[in-house]
């Protein structure tokens, strides 16, 4: 599967996800079909009612992960913070929360609805220590040792270049810079009807990292204290929620997937003592 076909793919799907939110018809989420019911295993109970209650509604519809980063990074007033493909904005919005006004929370997404809804999110949200940008997560831009804090939320699995994705990450964090994110992950061999349906990437599933790779693309781009942290693995029931639609056989294909797809919290320190800092850019040379 080329890169570029998939990209083209997720655009166009996480663009229609977007519309559909702005439109207020719901969302159309991880890429299936529209309302929650085929996507509900990955994207369901990912926040609690004192995280979402006070977000604009479009950010919280428009949220199409599958976990918490912001609860998982730990972040601290003053940081500074990426969200790899930051969608409508909801963590973006919580990350601001955590980090205060002395910190500063960046937004990438290379989906032109996506970023239009997230900025809107903002004016409704009243949150000035964000910033939306548009690219692309194999090429972030923003320059070497900038920020404090990556986090992203089942958007890593999505790319074809996970290599440089990784790379990138590492480039932009600070010495002592946190990897932090939340991602669909496999355990054992993958049937390869799923690997080849692209459909299938934009629905978060067959571009996902076995949990063994992502320690080692992490480690070789330069990372330690790697973990990897399954949280909620998908049974044959969930799969049959993956799969409905898809053009493929779905009660064979769900017995042969069964428990090898999850959830997982994703760990990596960028080696090197982080510098003290008060605020986004108190600590540029």
């Amino acid at each position: 599967m080329t890169d570029s076909l998939v990209k083209v793919v997720v655009r166009e799907k996480y663009g229609e996800a977007a519309r559909r939110v702005a439109a207020g018809k719901g969302n159309s989420c991880c890429g299936g079909a529209p309302g929650l019911a085929g996507c509900d295993p990955i994207t369901s109970n990912l926040y609690d009612l004192s995280e979402k209650g006070d977000l604009p509604e479009a950010a919280v519809f428009a949220s199409l992960g599958c976990g918490n980063p912001t609860a998982l990074a730990e972040l601290k007033p003053g940081e500074v913070v990426l969200d790899l493909g930051s969608g409508g904005g909801i963590d973006v919005f919580l990350s601001a929360r955590r980090v205060g006004p002395t910190g500063k929370v960046y937004g990438l997404d290379m989906t032109d609805d996506m970023l239009a809804l997230a900025r809107e999110n903002q004016k409704k949200a009243g949150v000035e220590n964000v910033e939306f940008l548009k690219g692309e997560i194999e090429s972030i831009p923003l320059p070497d040792g900038s920020v404090d804090v990556i986090i992203s939320n089942c958007v890593i699995n999505l790319s074809s270049d996970k290599t440089k994705v990784i790379a990138e990450a590492f480039r932009v964090l600070r010495p002592g810079g946190r990897f932090a994110v939340s991602d669909v992950v496999t355990r054992g061999d993958i049937p390869d009807a799923v690997r080849s349906d692209v459909m299938l990437w934009v629905g978060c599933i067959a571009g996902a990292l076995d949990e063994a790779e992502f320690r080692s693309k992490l480690a070789a781009a330069g990372f330690e204290a790697i973990g990897v942290e399954p949280w909620r693995v998908y049974e044959v029931d969930d799969a049959r929620e993956f799969l409905v639609g898809k053009g493929i056989d779905v009660e064979r294909l769900a017995q042969e997937i069964e428990g090898k797809f999850m959830s997982a919290f994703v760990r990596a320190t960028k080696p090197g003592t982080a510098a003290a800092c008060c605020g986004p850019n108190c600590c540029e040379s």
